[in-house]
């Protein structure tokens, strides 16, 4: 079964920085766009970054300058670095992935979602 597994969320004082990982695994025969949602109590679920298969990136305004995302092939692996986190930050992540598992479409799979909590 194709799935994704977030990992490396915690507490954390503002300033530090967190590195999260997202891996794919199961049925894979192909993955083009990876990325980063997160999502605050109350709020919608927002675009944090994503990363296409050339390696292009697109980021969230809040984000641009202090995370990068980055991806490791071989692996089915997306990382997602966060410097200078700062209590607005505090959210669940969630990865995603268009996957192709070999049947007629790809498909959009998300992670379950790991919390990352910034301490002023």
């Amino acid at each position: 079964q194709v799935q994704l597994v977030e990992s490396g969320g915690g507490l954390v004082q503002a300033g530090e920085s967190l590195r999260l990982s997202c891996v794919a695994s199961g049925g894979i025969f192909s993955i083009n766009a990876m990325g980063w949602y997160r999502q605050a109590p109350g709020k919608q679920r927002d675009l944090v970054a994503v990363i296409h298969s050339g390696g292009s990136t697109n980021y969230a305004d809040s984000v641009k300058g202090r995370f990068t995302i980055s991806r490791d092939n071989a692996k089915n692996t997306v990382y997602l670095q966060m410097n200078s986190l700062e209590p607005e930050d505090t959210a669940v992540y969630y990865c995603n992935a268009h996957m192709w598992d070999g049947s007629s479409t790809w498909s959009l799979y998300w992670g379950q979602g790991t919390q990352v909590t910034v301490a002023s």
